[in-house]
């Protein structure tokens, strides 16, 4: 099974860049199943339904999210009705809206399931990812021996642990949060593949895909809204070959494709 994870996709530049590059990278890598983080699809900052219907028509089997899952209230109703489209990280308090993991399933029978985390370090204080993630791998392997997981934090070294706390057990561990793509992309000893960050789908003329002067501006203490920059886009993220029977990571190769025109 040949899996594309494809980072934080941030604002319009990020979703023209999927739906205009999405069908060439998945026909040239031969990819099976198409994962992405939509976080940041509606405006640099939130999902809302819109977004994510634009990322499901455009190819993409299945969102996940992070810190910013909850920016936009008016997705709360659309994840209530599509809990396995979209998902939010698992180690969120009980009762919150959504679901923090699912299965993708193709129609030759085999399956992907996916975990959607949060880190600590930097970021919100929730239940620990490495403890949640215990009960979910358990539960996912039940159905496949391919998983995927997505690690949504600050700190590569959080990133970095998860990758070497699930070492043989899932398939795949992504990094997501700082959009800039890492280049540690490997397979590691116990047959999972990792990155520390797949970077993003956005315009890298940017602070984080962010217009580079309000983001300056901030950083030297004056207000300024942050906007959505539109120069230099990529898609970025990575191709992950999965071997179907045992689920270790066979390959894992960074994808990084300019849309035209910017």
């Amino acid at each position: 099974m040949k899996v594309l994870f494809m980072g934080d996709v941030v604002g319009r530049p990020g979703l023209q860049a999927v739906r205009t590059l999405l069908p060439r990278v998945r026909a040239q890598h031969g990819v099976d199943v198409v994962v992405a983080n939509a976080e940041n699809s509606d405006q640099g900052s939130g999902i809302t339904s819109e977004t994510a219907h634009y990322l499901l028509d455009s190819g993409v089997q299945l969102l996940t999210s992070g810190n910013h899952f909850y920016s936009k209230k008016a997705i709360l109703p659309w994840v209530k009705e599509h809990p396995d489209l979209l998902l939010r990280p698992a180690n969120y308090p009980k009762g919150t809206p959504g679901k923090g993991h699912s299965v993708v399933k193709l129609p030759d029978g085999r399956a992907l399931g996916v975990i959607n985390l949060e880190g600590r370090v930097f970021m919100r204080t929730e239940a620990s990812p490495f403890e949640v993630v215990e009960g979910l791998v358990e539960e996912l392997r039940q159905q496949t021996p391919c998983i995927l997981v997505d690690m949504h934090c600050e700190a590569s070294s959080e990133k970095n642990a998860m990758g070497v706390h699930l070492d043989g057990r899932v398939s795949v561990v992504v990094g997501t949060h700082t959009h800039v793509q890492t280049a540690d992309e490997r397979i590691l000893p116990g047959g999972t593949a990792f990155i520390t960050d797949v970077g993003m789908c956005g315009p890298l003329d940017s602070v984080i895909g962010m217009k580079k002067e309000s983001s300056l501006a901030r950083f030297l203490g004056k207000p300024a809204p942050y906007e959505v920059a539109e120069r230099l886009v990529y898609l970025q993220g990575v191709v992950v070959d999965i071997d179907d029977a045992t689920g270790r990571g066979r390959s894992i190769h960074r994808v990084r494709e300019h849309l035209p025109g910017t």
